[in-house]
């Protein structure tokens, strides 16, 4: 299966820092709940990994929050599967374009758009009785910071992480294992 073959030769290394980094800088208290990683994480990893891999980046990064934080609910599977399509959607929209700033961007706020509009204009109505008007009017604000923090994020984060930890051919989950199994006394 490519996903595992992918997890234990070249980037389970690689997901498992950003991945566990992107879920501890959400634990920062008093920052607004849409200023998250998680879309500038899952673009890199969706330009060179692969559909199925952004799918999993993006529906764990979702999961293992909501897990930890100890807030499980319905809009848990929702998010998570709206954030794996994304995932999905972004491999498709970068797999033939160069992994510049611009092109992560312009992904960033087509991704931002229609997770916010998929989970936020459903969830309420849905699970809390929101009316539509109520959800959307909360909704709009909520999208704008979303969109801000999604884009700085598209710029500056996703070209790092491309680079610097996707890119890197020293950062392979076998190199770590080979690493830790040298006898270092």
């Amino acid at each position: 299966m490519k996903f595992l073959k992918s997890w234990e030769g070249k980037s389970g290394l690689k997901y498992l820092t950003v991945l566990v980094g992107g879920i501890l800088l959400r634990f920062i208290p008093f920052r607004a709940p849409n200023l998250e990683p998680v879309m500038a994480s899952t673009l890199p990893f969706a330009k060179k990994y692969g559909r199925i891999n952004a799918f999993f980046f993006a529906f764990l990064s979702m999961v293992l929050f909501d897990i930890l934080d100890g807030k499980v609910g319905p809009w848990t599977w929702i998010t998570a599967i709206v954030y794996g399509g994304i995932g999905i959607g972004a491999y498709y929209f970068l797999k033939n374009k160069s992994a510049q700033p611009l092109n992560f961007l312009t992904c960033s706020i087509i991704g931002t758009i229609v997770y916010d509009a998929l989970t936020g204009l459903t969830i309420g109505p849905i699970f809390f009785n929101q009316t539509f008007a109520v959800a959307l009017a909360g909704q709009i604000p909520f999208t704008l910071i979303h969109l801000v923090g999604n884009s700085v994020m598209a710029l500056a984060v996703s070209p790092l992480i491309y680079r610097w930890l996707v890119l890197n051919p020293k950062l392979k989950t076998q190199n770590a294992k080979n690493y830790l199994a040298v006898d270092r006394l």
